[in-house]
């Protein structure tokens, strides 16, 4: 879902910075092999990422849904010259295709993928965070939210992606059975009303939320 017509978005990515080859790279690969490639960050998104990542310098980085690795990637490109980045996904069948690409980058030393349920992962990664990117299972944001914030330290950011759901969180009665929705709903009130964070959400794609650990 994007917000902007379709000539402000291009205007935006032919002035904002270049995709890396790389990434140029995976994104033919996810398209051409895994099923619902709308799921890659993409192009300006990531360079989106990038930014905030190098704006922060964190040492220690948790994402929270790998699909291919392509944000994955974007966030170790800020990534201090010591640090790692932890990335969880529940798709077996993906892990192949991430790392050929993780060992490919110039971070293949810094980047640690896991592969199982991140409601159990999470607390056995005994590290404290600078930066956390949530996209994975919309339902969960909530315990994934909570299963990292204190792990957090003072000032660390929280990038929480889909927040906006195709614009069908601003509707008034989506649907008893739009479970998705109501999920993504209740979150954005929760992550607003939550006294240990401050919270701004930016309509970028399908929406991400920056919330900052104060």
């Amino acid at each position: 879902m994007h917000f902007l017509p379709d000539s402000i978005e291009e205007y935006i990515t032919l002035h904002s910075a270049g995709e890396p080859e790389l990434l140029q790279e995976l994104s033919r690969e996810t398209h051409l092999k895994v099923l619902q490639p709308r799921m890659l960050s993409g192009h300006y998104q990531g360079r989106v990422l990038s930014m905030i990542s190098k704006l922060v310098n964190p040492r220690q980085v948790l994402e929270v849904g790998t699909y291919t690795g392509y944000s994955a990637l974007c966030l170790a490109e800020g990534l201090h010259p010591e640090g790692e980045l932890h990335t969880i996904d529940v798709n077996e069948e993906l892990k192949a295709l991430q790392r050929q690409f993780f060992d490919r980058s110039e971070y293949r030393d810094q980047i640690f993928s896991y592969t199982g349920n991140a409601i159990d992962i999470i607390p056995t990664i005994d590290k404290r965070f600078d930066l956390v990117f949530i996209d994975a299972d919309k339902k969960n944001y909530t315990r994934y939210f909570e299963l990292v914030i204190d792990k957090m330290n003072p000032g660390g950011i929280i990038l929480s992606d889909n927040v906006l759901w195709s614009g069908k969180v601003a509707e008034e009665n989506p649907g008893k059975k739009d479970r998705q929705t109501e999920s993504i709903k209740a979150y954005n009130a929760m992550i607003n009303q939550d006294q240990r964070v401050e919270t701004v959400i930016l309509p970028i794609r399908d929406g991400l939320t920056i919330s900052r650990k104060k």
